[in-house]
């Protein structure tokens, strides 16, 4: 397992866990900081004999994250993420969900209507709770059926921030404005 540390975002550090699969590099986990828990303590927490080690794929994502993260427009591709470590289930919510371009939000229940479950939101929250990939898969664009945030593995302060600059109207109870429409799949 390798790791690769991204200092100095907006947000704090960032950090990617890959491996090398198939003669490729490919990200097994994206790590956000949260307000007191830096990402490369996580990772050293979580995967202790992680080498710092990195190759050209591996730097051109520190970079695109980096970016993104102090305000580029950047759309992700899957092509190098791990998403067979997944289950099924998520697999397939993390697919819906990298389909939301910038700028646009949906919801849990949206997301888990789009997958043919009607009843399945909150599966749809559990899954994107544990999304190993943030921002390469942007779940900080799904948001409540009521239009409160949910939560994020960087906490809601990073989701609101991230959303209001890619131009998503708050109210003044905090509440995504409910002029905002939603993307529809």
């Amino acid at each position: 397992m390798n790791k690769k540390i991204i200092p100095s975002t907006p947000f704090g550090s960032a950090g990617i866990l890959w491996v090398v699969k198939d003669d490729s590099p490919r990200i097994t986990r994206v790590f956000l900081s949260k307000p007191g828990i830096p990402a490369e303590e996580k990772i050293a927490t979580l995967f202790p004999a992680a080498r710092l080690v990195s190759c050209g794929e591996i730097d051109d994502m520190a970079i695109a994250i980096r970016r993104f993260l102090a305000g580029e427009t950047i759309k992700f591709s899957l092509d190098s993420v791990d998403l067979n470590r997944c289950p099924a289930f998520q697999q397939r919510v993390l697919r819906a969900e990298h389909r939301i371009p910038p700028g646009a939000i949906s919801t849990y229940q949206q997301i888990a209507v789009y997958l043919g479950l009607r009843k399945g939101a909150r599966a749809v929250g559990n899954a994107l709770a544990t999304n190993p990939f943030p921002l390469i898969v942007p779940c900080h664009r799904v948001i409540r059926s009521d239009r409160h945030l949910g939560g994020y593995q960087g906490g809601l302060e990073m989701k609101r921030a991230l959303l209001k600059r890619e131009g998503i109207p708050f109210d003044i109870s905090g509440c995504v404005a409910h002029t905002q429409p939603l993307f529809r799949f």
